[in-house]
């Protein structure tokens, strides 16, 4: 069986996810969007396409820091924000994250409990800052993690339009060569940075480069076995992503309801 692979990307994406933003802020009939930047590839992407799209005076990049918080991260966002003209602002929200930790922790706690308060509180202040401006939240979140569940519902799942959600984390690297995200942080291991020296592969167990070929796969229909043998991964493996795809279900739809 042939190798299965992704369709590459081309110039002609990039043109129509800047169109995107541009209709979707104008339908919106707000100022402008706010977005939270990491230093990551995919906040910078997503940062770099709504320049763009509307200009960088309507584009306001929010750094959120915590303790974990790598020191470089405070140099690459600023630098980033500088280089494209963007208004930037910096929100530690140690503090919050702190005072509801001391409420919300006891002996029971659950697993990433803490990280998942941090992104929420981080939603917090980016729809603080949109409400503030009459700008929307723009998520940054790749098929890849809203595939997989990979991200806080709520936080760094909750947002107004999200652009990266149709392309996979390897396609997204192809996009930001193309718009000219920095080969640094196209580069950089991705984290969600929501405790120290946390990595997304490390915590999911698998490469992106694997991932994205059996989440292609499963959206072209193909079965384990064929999925399998074009990526040259075990069927477990496969199966497990297959699963994990459909339990994850709930964190993509909005809330389930009744018919009556």
């Amino acid at each position: 069986m042939a190798e299965l692979k992704l369709p590459p990307i081309v110039e002609a994406d990039a043109r129509e996810l800047v169109e995107f933003i541009r209709e979707s802020v104008r339908n919106a009939k707000c100022k402008g969007v706010v977005i939270g930047l990491s230093g990551g590839l995919d906040s910078a992407t997503v940062t770099k396409l709504a320049v763009d799209a509307i200009g960088a005076d309507n584009v306001l990049n929010v750094f959120m820091p915590s303790r974990v918080t790598p020191a470089e991260d405070y140099k690459t966002t600023a630098e980033l924000s500088r280089m494209w003209g963007t208004e930037y602002k910096i929100f530690d929200i140690q503090p919050a994250v702190d005072a509801l930790t001391a409420i919300l922790l006891s002996d029971t706690e659950a697993p990433l409990e803490r990280g998942n308060i941090s992104a929420r509180c981080r939603m917090v202040v980016l729809y603080n800052q949109a409400k503030k401006r009459d700008y929307i939240v723009m998520g940054t979140s790749n098929q890849s993690e809203l595939m997989t569940g990979y991200f806080t519902k709520f936080g760094d799942g909750a947002c107004d339009i999200v652009p990266l959600a149709s392309m996979y984390k390897t396609e997204v690297r192809q996009l930001a060569d193309f718009i000219g995200v920095p080969k640094e942080i196209i580069g950089k291991p991705p984290t969600a940075g929501l405790w120290e020296g946390q990595t997304d592969e490390d915590e999911m167990g698998i490469t992106y480069g694997d991932l994205d070929k059996i989440l292609y796969g499963l959206e072209l229909g193909m079965s384990v076995k064929d999925i399998s043998e074009g990526t040259g991964l075990p069927r477990e493996e496969v199966e497990g992503i297959k699963a994990l795809v459909k339990t994850m279900e709930h964190k993509r739809l909005p809330p389930l309801r009744p018919a009556v």
